[in-house]
């Protein structure tokens, strides 16, 4: 099953799961539990940390949960922040950790922190994909599209890059899924 986030990034072949981790966590619970999928694959726009440029497409299958709070050691958690399942076609060159958060970074001394932590990409919703198929034993990965850096200017970058940017992904996907289906 392919999903997205919705509200402004949706596709016409993906299922919408809603906004950050809260939203996406209930409608993936809710699609586990009543219509299990063989399989997640979540598509959707990303924020860089500096590695990736706009308009990079990645593929990942490892997620993290850290909050700005923790890069300035002002918290820490009990919990396992960091989560990853074996999904990610083997032809993928790279598979990033993507920090997920119901913040957007915008200031580039973190992007750095989370670089030096090995966090290469953010996207909002790809942990509760995460945690939600491994507790349910479902395959899923996500692919991504790099639409701003997280830096100072991250909005007005993300406005100025989302539409161009989803149409690349979505063909991208299509074009994928084409070539899997003549194998």
């Amino acid at each position: 099953m392919i999903v997205c986030a919705g509200r402004n990034e949706n596709f016409d072949f993906a299922t919408p799961i809603g906004v950050g981790l809260i939203e996406s966590s209930i409608a993936l619970t809710k699609l586990a539990l009543f219509n299990k999928p063989p399989f997640f694959l979540f598509m959707g726009s990303a924020g860089s940390y500096g590695n990736y440029k706009p308009f990079d497409i990645i593929r990942s299958s490892r997620a993290s949960n850290i909050e700005l709070g923790f890069l300035e050691e002002k918290c820490y958690t009990p919990l396992d922040n960091v989560i990853a399942t074996d999904n990610v076609p083997r032809e993928t060159k790279d598979n990033p950790i993507v920090n997920s958060s119901n913040y957007i970074t915008s200031d580039e001394m973190s992007s750095k922190k989370m670089l030096s932590l090995g966090v290469e990409l953010e996207n909002m919703e790809f942990f509760a994909l995460l945690s939600v198929a491994k507790k349910f034993e479902i395959p899923a990965f996500g692919i991504f599209i790099v639409t701003n850096y997280c830096f100072e200017n991250a909005h007005k970058e993300f406005v100025s890059n989302h539409q161009k940017s989803k149409a690349m992904l979505e063909k991208y996907v299509k074009s994928t899924f084409a070539k899997m289906e003549k194998k």
